[in-house]
């Protein structure tokens, strides 16, 4: 559906006003309203009150075009405070609206509201947004689709229709309460009860099989699905029964396509997928299995939607189910991983940073810290963390961004490392004495302008794991991924320069590493971290902050005078 239909409608009992109008050639201008609010929702038997917007989970989609600028205003009707992250959007020269809390901003507290100023600029295709205080993304989070801009179209045929499926986890009891009592006794949250569709568990779920959700297909029809994973710590395989699909791009970015039998996505990122009706006309389940190569506890759930073919024919009993890989098939998931490629044509080019001016090498841990007499809910009776660096980031009680703007004291320390603390064997036998990351809230500086290649690096301290690694503020491109330990003069040799793809979330393999590159020219305070929840909640956490260049237009811009103040 294009921008100039959506404008036109009210979503959900009037709560969700779309109001796009026209400010000048260049781009236009959307007004969004989130009311949050406690709402009831039944799954798996389960009845429960869920912190939601406008009463729908997932949340409302925002629709604009390449370019385009949002006004979201947020009136937060809960119980507790909470912020709104646009991920993926690089929010040029605006990280007062960036959204994660004590970096960006103070929470919007109960009673009270926020308007976001949500820019657009290069991304194209979908991305989304997300609550970004403790665990709330769970239940707050919707769609972000991003049409090209008028005048031009898509690298691909025009699909017949479009539609958004949206990867979720659903708790049987409430996140907040969960992750609070997991953060105090230093255990491991417990895990989720289920996946579901656009909202719904499917089949094999109790009490799921007469809501799943359903999407309608014309036969001989190309549709193009917005696949994300909204998921809390899962990376997901996904599938459709009998049909293969081409996926045609990723967080926000066309790549060459691919097509495939199933897709393995990770918390944070999105997919944009065509899928031809070319089978006869039934029904078939669309389904989503964890892939998960780690020791710690996981949901092993499956989840599942169904294909409903229009058309005059009797329902199969036992719709097809799609062969999708089993839960720890790490060459599964690399084989799809491995054929992602920018497409790198004309009007999509690649600009990938040749003459690196700022390296950083990052390590990424799950760790312990020591609790006495053993008296945590942990392994060995401490407490569970996660660091970058050896670092367990510890979350300030008044923002970074506005400690960094005011020249604020005692907020933050900017002295992260740009190398590790301690160098040994990261993915070999790790003594104990790994375990233990100091704790800290500390950013790492860098100047406008830079050409900057960060490299991650995985260990095999604790418990060796993939990691999702999620920058705000920029979009970066993935030029390289290994197993084992990294290496100066070897691994660059392995480097893709010349199309590699563009995205804001990537995966360090379990005992592996990766490399990205971008150019520091988003001025600003910018979170980074593991999309995984549970990790970023222990720590595993930094900022970067990338200072004004030398003129107005390559420095922040002011803040709003309506920011949520943090006493």
């Amino acid at each position: 559906m294009g921008v100039h239909k959506m404008g036109s409608i009210l979503a959900l009992l009037g709560f969700l006003f779309i109001d796009a109008l026209l400010l000048s050639s260049a781009y236009n201008v959307h007004h969004y309203s989130f009311i949050l609010r406690e709402t009831n929702f039944t799954r798996l038997c389960t009845t429960k009150s869920m912190f939601t917007v406008n009463h729908t989970w997932p949340g409302p989609a925002i629709h604009v075009r390449k370019g385009d600028k949002a006004f979201v205003n947020v009136h937060n009707n809960g119980d507790y405070g909470v912020t709104i992250h646009w991920h993926g959007v690089k929010q040029p020269r605006n990280p007062w609206s960036d959204g994660p809390e004590n970096i960006t901003q103070c929470p919007i507290k109960p009673g009270k509201n926020f308007t976001y100023e949500v820019i657009f600029s290069t991304e194209e295709g979908t991305l989304w947004w997300h609550a970004h205080s403790d665990w709330s993304r769970a239940t707050i989070h919707g769609a972000i689709v991003i049409l090209p801009e008028l005048g031009t179209t898509y690298p691909f045929p025009e699909p017949y229709a479009e539609h958004v499926l949206i990867l979720g986890e659903w708790y049987n009891g409430d996140v907040k309460q969960l992750i609070d009592e997991a953060t105090e006794t230093g255990a491991d949250p417990d895990v989720s009860d289920a996946f579901a569709i656009n909202g719904q568990p499917g089949f094999p779920n109790n009490c799921s099989n007469d809501t799943s959700y359903s999407l309608s297909v014309v036969p001989g029809k190309t549709y193009l699905l917005r696949l994300i994973n909204a998921v809390m710590n899962e990376e997901m395989f996904f599938g459709i029964a009998k049909h293969n699909m081409t996926v045609v791009a990723q967080d926000g970015a066309y790549i060459k396509p691919i097509t495939t039998s199933y897709i393995m996505i990770t918390p944070g990122q999105t997919m944009d997928i065509l899928l031809t009706a070319n089978q006869a006309a039934s029904y078939y389940y669309i389904a989503a299995t964890p892939f998960f190569d780690a020791e710690a506890a996981y949901d092993s759930t499956n989840t599942s939607a169904i294909l409903k073919y229009t058309g005059t024919y009797t329902p199969p009993t036992s719709p097809a189910y799609p062969t999708l890989p089993n839960v720890s098939d790490k060459d599964a998931a690399n084989n799809f991983i491995n054929r992602i490629r920018a497409l790198a044509s004309s009007d999509h080019p690649v600009d990938v940073p040749k003459n690196i001016t700022k390296q950083i090498i990052i390590t990424v841990s799950v760790n312990e810290i020591l609790c006495a007499n053993a008296s945590c809910g942990g392994p060995n009776g401490n407490r569970l963390a996660a660091s970058l660096n050896n670092i367990s980031f510890s979350s300030p009680t008044t923002d970074i961004l506005q400690a960094y703007y005011k020249n604020l004291l005692d907020v933050f320390e900017p002295d992260f490392p740009g190398k590790p603390p301690h160098v040994f064997n990261f993915t070999g036998e790790v003594d104990d004495s790994k375990l233990y990351p100091s704790v800290g809230t500390k950013a790492k500086i860098i100047k406008w302008g830079e050409s900057v290649e960060i490299v991650f690096q995985g260990t095999n301290v604790l418990t060796a794991e993939n990691h999702p690694m999620h920058l705000h503020g920029f979009s970066f491109y993935l030029v390289g991924t290994g197993y084992g330990n990294w290496d100066n003069v070897t691994s660059p040799k392995t480097y893709n320069l010349v199309d590699p793809r563009e995205v804001n979330t990537i995966g360090v393999p379990k005992n592996g590493w990766a490399v990205v590159r971008f150019v520091a020219d988003n001025p600003g305070v910018w979170y980074m971290h593991c999309h995984l929840e549970r990790h970023s909640s222990w720590g595993m956490d930094t900022v970067i902050i990338v200072l004004n260049g030398n003129t107005n237009d390559t420095s922040m811009l002011p803040p709003p005078a309506n920011l949520p103040t943090c006493s």
